[in-house]
């Protein structure tokens, strides 16, 4: 009962951290938005628990991101002469959201199930709570653009934005890369239960979170000269995908997993030494030890 408690007290707080920054905007449309966004998730989670699936958890996600987007830059273009910055943030984003989600999908229909989940289902209050953390993901990452669609005059288009655009696409090509040298290492029969250690790997450990955290920056930049007053606070976006990718779920979780299952090898011990956890480095000393 006490943990369940807490859980659904985590869910509250997260609820009212999105909300409360979707307030600072001063938009009644992004506070719109980001109730609907928490809406889609609550709404789906009762059939995901009712017949214990996970697997349209990631893809709910994706969806809420292209709904909330089309959604603000349909209203905001109906409001405003049609604003090319606005169009085109907006496509950035969805073009993630369909290639990411997609992805996502496909590969937890070849491998069935999502470890991360295996523990979580049974519980209502904790499946409740990871379906309402994925609601303050998708607000609190897409809020800066959101806000800055949603703005008077819509995206400002200056040498910032510019800057932006090719920050953003340099994180889509590597964690598209990334995904993609994974993918393949994993579809060869030679490489069952090794680990991948070639192409951006051989530089990071988890080069396609270092590129997931780098195109939410660009998508921040880009957005940046559009946004006033109390709305910079929305460019927390990248810093948040930061902490969630590092500590909550993805890293954490699969450096545990990568020690149980590798941790008595050699080599994969050495790749640990040897390989930065995150941001891509030049191999290190086998002395020296780099955990971000």
């Amino acid at each position: 009962m006490r943990q369940a408690l807490i859980n659904l007290s985590f869910s509250l707080i997260a609820f009212c951290i999105a909300f409360f920054i979707s307030l600072l905007t001063g938009l009644p449309l992004i506070q719109q938005v980001v109730l609907i966004a928490f809406l889609i998730q609550w709404l789906l989670f009762i059939p995901a628990f009712v017949i214990q699936t996970e697997k349209f958890y990631d893809l709910t996600g994706s969806a809420t991101y292209i709904f909330i987007v089309s959604y603000v830059s349909f209203q905001s273009n109906s409001s405003i002469n049609v604003n090319i910055g606005s169009i085109l943030l907006a496509l950035f984003i969805l073009l993630w959201a369909i290639r990411l989600g997609s992805f996502l999908f496909t590969r937890i229909k070849k491998s069935g199930e999502d470890k991360r989940f295996k523990f979580i289902k049974p519980s209502l209050t904790r499946f409740l709570m990871a379906w309402t953390l994925q609601g303050l993901w998708v607000s609190l990452c897409s809020m800066c653009a959101l806000t800055a669609i949603a703005s008077k005059n819509g995206v400002i288009q200056n040498g910032l934005f510019y800057i932006g655009i090719l920050v953003f696409i340099s994180g889509f090509v590597v964690e598209i890369i990334a995904d993609w040298q994974k993918s393949t290492f994993r579809k060869n029969p030679e490489n069952k239960d090794q680990f991948i250690s070639n192409g951006l790997w051989y530089y990071s450990r988890h080069p396609n979170y270092f590129g997931e955290i780098i195109l939410w920056l660009g998508i921040s930049i880009m957005s940046f000269s559009s946004l006033s007053s109390w709305q910079y606070i929305t460019l927390i976006s990248p810093f948040f995908t930061y902490f969630l990718l590092v500590y909550v779920s993805g890293v954490r979780i699969l450096e545990i997993t990568g020690m149980e299952k590798w941790g008595h090898l050699e080599n994969y011990q050495e790749y640990i030494r040897t390989t930065s956890s995150l941001f891509p480095y030049p191999k290190l000393t086998k002395n020296k030890k780099l955990t971000l």
